[in-house]
């Protein structure tokens, strides 16, 4: 089968994040079956959603993870100019969610199994497949913590996320907290019998404010990336059912992004202790929950994967991006990981996201490049 064929079955599995996924689960391990290949699976505690991992080669020598997500993000709201769960081949290009983000590089993946095969590889290459990574690579760590007991420690990782296929060596980290402040409700006549959550709430956006200017001021800075520092933004507030009621709850989504080097949940733990301040459990009281998070990826030591992804591509690595992914964690856990797929993360999550064949067929050129290497 073609990339293009795999790719169309793939995309017209709706498999949305946090929610069952064994439609494309199913889709996957139907393909790699009739290959000759037998995947572990490997249920999520979640119950309903699973990773999958397949190797081609010795288990029991260090060999290369090739990893990407099977979720999607959804289209409602989109417009689309065809049916955006059927591949439309139009003008050259190829239409439908997850095209470019991030289902043409799995594509690419299982149409090189028959040829990994046929390559009897010294050192193997693990296909990895995670779920949930649209809503913070809730998946992928579940996959990570279960390798050291199904293969040998890998020598590296390519998440295959969309870069053009430019090799990108590294991202920022990042995590998203809730904030849930409560207070009094009372009739708006009477607001002294009641407490305001959303005047608990504006103090702490003011402090979030204040903290992000700090961070902008004084860093620590990473030239690689724009803009320099890491961020903190409050981007969601909920609050108030009626203007004649004294509003007892108040929401905060924030979300903080950090450069390599500095921790997203110690900045988010500031960010806590200074509206914990600012209400005194005597008053008002405050609940935080982590809604998500991943590390950022630094460039790794060893420039052995940069270089050959180089070669093989004939791009030179980007130092960095500004989206985040599941390289990140790899890293984290020791494997040295870099991002390189086809596709552009300008189209991803946009209606009619495409890729195109010449870009498949540029990520299977690399992909081969690895039988060799």
């Amino acid at each position: 089968m073609t990339p293009e064929d795999i790719l169309s079955d793939l995309v017209s599995c709706a498999d949305l994040p946090g929610k069952p996924n064994d439609t494309v689960a199913d889709c996957v391990t139907g393909h790699l079956r009739r290959m000759g290949v037998e995947p572990v699976i490997l249920p999520g505690p979640e119950g309903d959603r699973v990773n999958i991992l397949a190797t081609i080669g010795p288990r029991d020598r260090s060999g290369l993870i090739l990893s990407g997500h099977m979720d999607v993000v959804p289209v409602a709201g989109q417009q689309w100019s065809s049916d955006p769960f059927r591949l439309t081949r139009r003008e050259g290009r190829l239409f439908g969610r997850g095209a470019s983000d991030m289902k043409g590089f799995l594509a690419c993946m299982l149409t090189m199994v028959p040829e990994f095969k046929a390559a009897n590889l010294s050192r193997p290459i693990h296909l990895a497949f995670s779920y949930d990574e649209e809503i913070g690579c809730r998946g992928v760590g579940h996959l990570i913590g279960a390798l050291p007991q199904l293969i040998a420690a890998p020598s590296g990782c390519i998440v295959g996320e969309p870069t053009g296929m430019r090799p990108v060596l590294s991202h920022k980290g990042k995590q998203s907290t809730l904030l849930r402040i409560e207070g009094r409700a009372a009739h708006s006549s009477q607001p002294d019998a009641g407490l305001n959550a959303i005047y608990a709430g504006a103090e702490i956006l003011l402090a979030i404010r204040a903290l992000n200017q700090r961070l902008s001021r004084s860093g620590p800075f990473d030239a690689r990336f724009t803009p320099s520092h890491s961020t903190v933004v409050a981007g969601v507030v909920r609050g108030g059912t009626a203007v004649n009621i004294i509003p007892d709850l108040c929401e905060i989504e924030m979300e903080v992004r950090s450069v390599p080097g500095s921790d997203p949940a110690s900045i988010t733990a500031e960010v806590i202790a200074l509206a914990r301040a600012l209400v005194p459990e005597s008053a008002l009281s405050m609940q935080d929950h982590e809604l998500s998070a991943y590390p950022a990826l630094p460039p790794s030591d060893d420039p052995a994967l940069p270089d050959l992804l180089s070669r093989l591509t004939g791009h030179a690595p980007l130092q960095s991006v500004s989206y985040g992914t599941e390289a990140g964690l790899y890293q984290a856990a020791g494997i040295p990981s870099i991002v390189c797929g086809p596709g552009e993360i300008a189209r991803a999550h946009r209606p009619d996201e495409f890729i195109t064949p010449e870009e498949l067929a540029a990520c299977c050129h690399m992909l081969r490049g690895l039988i060799a290497a």
